[in-house]
């Protein structure tokens, strides 16, 4: 989860990764920040995001995106 949060932090510093839960619905991650995210989460984790999963709901808290994470390391 570290890795993660460092990732997003990365993007935007002023946000609360750990608690925001409306990232996608409250505007503060854009359509860059997806496509950003995904290619350093493809780099630092070893997964491949699948377009069927990159849903707003994935995307609204780090905690929703590190499941995404865990669940796609385990397939």
């Amino acid at each position: 989860m570290e890795q993660l949060l460092e990732i997003l932090s990365e993007l935007h510093p002023d946000v609360d990764f750990e608690t925001e839960e409306h990232l996608i619905d409250n505007g503060i991650l854009d359509s860059f920040d997806i496509v950003t995210i995904v290619a350093e989460i493809n780099g630092e984790f070893d997964v491949s995001i699948p377009a069927e999963e990159l849903l707003p709901e994935n995307f609204n808290s780090a905690k929703a995106l590190y499941a995404l994470v865990e669940r796609l390391m385990e397939e």
